[in-house]
């Protein structure tokens, strides 16, 4: 009877122990002297929007405030130059490095290609779309009523690809994506303007197929001859200049969604996975470099968190994770490849 309480006794003393233990790992990683982690988890959860909880449970409004000021991004302040936009076909066999012989080596009548992104902490897709005519945007049916699935709106629009892009009203973080942020701009009719803070610029298409990126009105986007634009960002790189990341940017690491254009008029469509052991999500630094590995010249953010959603064909490419069916959410605005 004796040595089994002596068993036990060493049990919970080993229990305790451990408890001790793992609780001043965690005091030492949220309270101690390590920037980096205290900057990722607020950053993180402040940018969930659902989740912000997890920082505020934790730090003071002031601490919170002072992290997210070391971390943010300072776009250029510049409009895309379509003029440096020259679409061409390449057709040397030397390459740059090995990320533009991905881009370019392709079968001649390919419409796209997909090019898997591994990295340590992260794993997704880049879409090299070679016909950027082809590139709309398209909506939920049911503008200002709910939003649709990414599948819905695919079959519907017969496309071959389909990405989510803008963001959209969500003040209880459980909307039904019905009003999407900003102006919205679809085969050159303005089709949806609903004002919100924090959205960011103008993200789009002209006439002449050239991703725009710009700070400006909804007329001067017009008078641009965007066809197909939402109003989200940051933007990442603008005329070949990136933007000034202090930190980590200030958005966290979550599951992402940017788009870019090449000067050769190749078009970069991104979605990385998050929130999962095999890929916990990047940050804007990833998503720049990644844009920039590949020849971006102009690029920017899009929705992410469990809107980035991927389907080509009909077939869900990446792992969204916003816990409906197919782990899908209802949005109300999708880049689609037609």
């Amino acid at each position: 009877m004796k040595k089994k309480s002596s068993i036990v006794r060493k049990i919970l003393i080993c229990f305790c122990a451990f408890f001790i233990v793992s609780l001043l790992g965690l005091l030492f990683l949220f309270y101690g002297p390590i920037d980096s982690f205290r900057s990722f988890w607020i950053t993180t959860a402040m940018t969930t929007m659902k989740h912000q909880y997890l920082a505020t449970m934790l730090y003071s409004d002031e601490t919170i405030q002072k992290v997210l000021k070391e971390n943010c991004i300072i776009e250029v302040e510049e409009v895309t130059n379509p003029n440096m936009i020259k679409f061409r076909k390449y057709t040397s066999s030397i390459y740059k490095n090995q990320y533009e012989k991905e881009i370019l080596v392709h079968d001649e009548d390919a419409l796209y290609k997909v090019i898997e992104i591994h990295e340590n902490t992260y794993h997704g897709f880049l879409v090299a779309v070679y016909d950027p005519s082809r590139i709309h945007l398209a909506t939920t049916a049911y503008l200002g009523e709910r939003g649709e699935s990414i599948l819905t709106v695919s079959e519907r629009e017969n496309a071959i690809i389909a990405m989510n892009a803008g963001g959209f009203y969500d003040p209880d973080w459980n909307s039904n994506g019905a009003l999407p942020h900003g102006v919205v701009i679809s085969y050159g009719q303005v089709v949806s303007e609903f004002t919100s803070v924090g959205y960011g610029g103008f993200i789009g298409f002209d006439q002449e197929n050239r991703l725009i990126l710009g700070n400006m009105g909804k007329y001067e986007a017009l008078s641009m001859g965007l066809r197909d634009a939402v109003e989200f960002g940051p933007f990442l790189i603008v005329n070949g200049k990136r933007s000034f990341i202090r930190g980590n940017g200030g958005w966290g690491v979550s599951p992402r969604t940017a788009i870019g254009q090449r000067q050769d008029g190749i078009v970069l469509m991104l979605v990385i996975n998050g929130r999962l052991a095999s890929s916990i999500g990047a940050d804007m630094i990833d998503l720049c470099d990644i844009m920039e590995r590949y020849g971006a010249y102009n690029a920017a953010n899009l929705d992410g968190g469990s809107s980035s959603e991927l389907v080509i064909n009909q077939e869900i490419i990446n792992t969204p994770v916003a816990g409906g069916t197919n782990g899908l959410r209802d949005q109300s605005t999708f880049w689609v490849v037609v």
